[in-house]
C-alpha cells in the first residue's frame, strides 16, 4: 500500500494535541522531528481538505506550516528502528524492540515491534495505562482491552498473570501487529479479533477492562464496558486531555462506577474506577 508523509513545522508544544487530531483523520504512525512531527496516513484515506481546515485552526495560535510528500514502499520498519529507543515505565517496566538487549533490572521485559500500530509506550496515554496497571492485581482474572494497537497492554496484563485477555482493533494491521507482539512475549492467552465492542460478548464479565482510545468512543461506550464489567471490577481508561477528564468521570460516575487514581502527564489523562462489588 501507498501512503502519504506530511511533514509539520510547528513548536514541539503543539505535536501532541496536532498527534490526537490527526489521528482522528485516519493517521497511523507519527515521529517527532526537531522541527516539529511527521505523520503517516494512507494514500487512499487522505483528505487533504481536512488537514487544510486543521492547520488553518491552529495558524492563529501558533506558526504551522506543512508539506506533503507520497511515499511508495516505504521501509517502514526501517523508520521506526531508527527512531523507537526502549522506554521505562515506574522502574518496574521496560518496553523494548525485538533488536534492542534485555534488561534484567526491569520486573517486565517487554517485546513490542510497533509497526503501524499505535502503541509503544512512548505516548503519553500508553505509559500511564501501564503506570495504573502496576497497581492492579491481575493473577487468574479475565480482561478486556479495547483498541488494542500494538497489544502492549494487553501483554503486560498476561505478563502479570492474567488468565485470559480478550483484545480487539478496527484496523487490520493493528490486529495483525498485536497478535505478532503476543506471540513475540509468549502469550497465548492472548487472543486478538477485528472489530468493535458490539462484537464481544455481551454474556461475558471481566474483571479487568483497558480502554485507551478516544473522548468521544470512551463517552459512547463506558456505559458498555460497565456491564461487562464483573462486580468489583476496575475500568482503565486514557487517551483525552486533562480538560476532558470531568465528562469522563461523570460519564463513569452515571454508569455506576466509582472514580480511582487520577493521572496527568504533560495535559493527558487516565482514570481509574471500579465497579461496587
Amino acid at each position: 500500500m501507498n501512503y502519504t508523509e506530511v511533514q509539520l513545522t510547528v513548536s514541539p508544544d503543539f505535536a501532541d494535541i496536532l498527534t490526537a487530531e490527526l489521528a482522528e483523520l485516519n493517521f497511523e504512525s507519527f515521529v517527532e522531528t526537531d522541527e516539529g512531527l511527521n505523520a503517516y496516513v494512507q494514500e487512499a484515506d487522505f483528505d487533504p481538505e481536512a488537514l487544510r481546515e486543521l492547520v488553518a485552526k491552529y495558524s492563529p495560535i501558533t506558526a504551522i506550516a506543512y508539506q506533503i510528500n507520497s511515499l511508495e514502499k516505504r521501509n517502514w520498519n526501517a523508520e521506526w528502528e531508527r527512531d523507537y529507543e526502549p522506554i521505562e515505565v515506574a522502574n518496574t517496566v521496560r518496553v523494548r524492540a525485538s533488536f534492542h538487549q534485555p534488561d534484567p533490572a526491569f520486573r517486565y521485559d517487554l517485546v513490542i515491534n510497533p509497526k503501524m500500530s499505535f502503541g509503544t509506550g512512548h505516548h503519553e496515554t500508553t505509559a500511564m495505562m501501564m503506570e495504573q496497571q502496576l497497581a492492579l492485581d491481575f493473577t487468574g482474572k479475565a480482561v478486556l482491552d479495547v483498541g488494542s494497537g500494538t497489544g502492549i497492554l494487553a501483554v503486560l496484563a498476561a505478563r502479570m498473570g492474567a488468565a485470559s485477555v480478550l483484545a480487539f482493533d478496527i484496523e487490520e494491521w493493528a490486529v495483525e501487529n498485536a497478535r505478532e507482539n503476543a506471540d513475540l512475549n509468549d502469550c497465548p492467552q492472548i487472543t486478538v479479533f477485528q472489530g468493535t465492542i458490539a462484537d464481544v460478548d455481551p454474556t461475558t464479565r471481566y474483571e479487568v477492562v483497558l480502554a485507551n482510545i478516544n473522548r468521544n468512543v470512551l463517552l459512547a461506550e463506558i456505559p458498555t464496558y460497565t456491564t461487562l464489567l464483573q462486580p468489583g471490577g476496575a475500568l482503565l481508561v486514557s487517551g483525552f486531555y486533562q480538560h476532558d477528564a470531568a465528562d469522563i468521570r461523570q460519564c463513569a460516575i452515571d454508569a455506576g462506577l466509582i472514580p480511582g487514581t487520577a493521572l496527568t502527564l504533560r495535559d493527558w489523562s487516565s482514570l481509574l474506577f471500579t465497579k461496587p462489588a
